[in-house]
């Protein structure tokens, strides 16, 4: 059988086609020419909206230019169900927050669910424990994430921890969450930083993202307000802080540039305020422009 050859001008036409498609393919929503993500949307965001209609609030994250989400929780719906309906917005969940306690208890059930879901990350943002954390709590946290991140690897699921400002408790010439990255075993963890949950404590988030080069997968692109006082390590502020990015207290240039150099996989904007859905295109607009 003969084969027909290309012409010389057939294949100038498919690559000037194929360049023209490239060219005209819609770009992913917050990146531009310095930050390039890839970007989602952490769907705590628009809890407000998930409360009152599941389908109905999948479609405005994909209205917002969406395509990946990282999950706080799963609504009242089974697995399965949820991710059939991520699908068919085009949604695809890369990560999801877990609390502390099912993931110290139950860590196989939580691979089975991770697993189904088809994430490829999942954590938890807030460690159990109560008044100021501890280093006995730090300690035992490393255990059951160690524990729980060995048995998610066995189902190529890779475990994260999102930093919440109370783990910067003074300790010897570090801190609490020194320790936990110490006693964390870098092939079973990974870490997500939240930029506001460490600028709030009084920390620098570029320079914590070089500090542990390789340990962060995952970042919160979250701005603070001008003006609001930082040094506490009470873990929590008034949601109406949260503004749009670029806006707030964040030197986003130094901390997307560091955060690139130090191996971050994933980023998502985390946008708690009660006005999240008017703040967030303006901080995807943010993204797209920001120079680094």
């Amino acid at each position: 059988m003969n084969t027909p050859r290309l012409t010389l001008a057939a294949i100038l036409a498919a690559i000037i086609t194929t360049s023209a498609l490239a060219a005209n393919a819609p770009k992913a929503a917050g990146t531009g020419a310095s930050f390039k993500g890839p970007l989602g949307l952490q769907l705590w965001s628009l809890r407000d909206e998930f409360k009152k209609d599941v389908p109905a609030a999948l479609d405005k994250v994909h209205a917002l230019g969406f395509r990946s989400v990282e999950l706080a929780g799963l609504y009242g719906k089974p697995a399965g169900e949820l991710k059939a309906m991520l699908e068919a917005r085009e949604l695809k969940a890369v990560a999801g927050h877990i609390a502390y306690d099912r993931l110290r208890d139950d860590p196989e059930g939580v691979a089975k669910e991770a697993k189904e879901l088809g994430l490829e990350y999942i954590g938890t943002a807030w460690i159990t424990h109560k008044g100021a954390f501890t280093e006995a709590a730090a300690q035992e946290a490393a255990k059951v994430f160690n524990r729980a991140g060995e048995i998610l690897a066995k189902q190529g699921i890779k475990l994260y921890y999102h930093n919440h400002g109370y783990e910067f408790e003074p300790l010897g010439n570090g801190t609490l969450f020194d320790l936990l990255m110490k006693e964390t075993k870098p092939e079973f963890v990974s870490f997500e930083m939240d930029v506001t949950w460490v600028i709030f404590p009084g920390q620098d988030p570029a320079k914590l993202l070089q500090k542990y080069a390789g340990r962060w997968a995952l970042v919160h692109i979250k701005d603070l307000k001008r003006g609001v006082e930082t040094g506490s390590l009470a873990g929590k502020t008034d949601t109406k802080n949260d503004v749009v990015v670029g806006t707030g207290q964040t030197d986003w240039p130094a901390v997307l540039k560091a955060a690139k150099k130090a191996g971050v996989k994933y980023y998502f904007i985390e946008d708690e305020s009660p006005t999240a859905l008017e703040q967030i295109p303006q901080s995807l607009k943010y993204l797209e422009q920001v120079k680094f």
